[in-house]
């Protein structure tokens, strides 16, 4: 079973997001890392571009495939994890630490209220799985 600490908020599109006050740590699940494979790259917004919910703000590049990384709320980027520049593995090593990818300070943090608790989002992968 995949690691889904119980702090964050999940979408089905497998972002979490950390919420702090107006502002979220987002990034990919350790399910959504671990389906990917080796993360070669990682490809992120520049600070203060801002995103709808549900926009694609970014893409992860494996050994597989490209997927593109969903943003759960609607917001402003003030930060993004350059970082993974030179070490996108760290996705992998790490997702929900050093493997964040943006920060954002949302438009309504009532956004992230209707996102999926840990408990739900491992509902929502065991259906996923059947």
């Amino acid at each position: 079973m995949s690691n889904i600490p119980d702090n964050l908020k999940y979408s089905k599109d497998h972002e979490w997001l950390l919420v702090d006050g107006d502002t979220a740590t987002l990034g990919i699940t350790d399910y959504a890392q671990d389906s990917l494979g080796d993360v070669v790259y990682v490809e992120l917004p520049n600070e203060g571009e801002n995103f709808n919910a549900h926009d694609a703000f970014g893409s992860v590049e494996s050994v597989k495939a490209v997927s593109e990384i969903f943003t759960p709320v609607a917001g402003e980027i003030v930060s993004s994890n350059e970082d993974l520049n030179d070490t996108p593995e760290v996705v992998n090593d790490d997702p929900y630490g050093d493997g964040w990818m943006v920060k954002i300070k949302m438009d309504n943090s009532g956004e992230a209220d209707a996102l999926l608790s840990a408990e739900e989002y491992a509902e929502f992968l065991e259906s996923e799985e059947d």
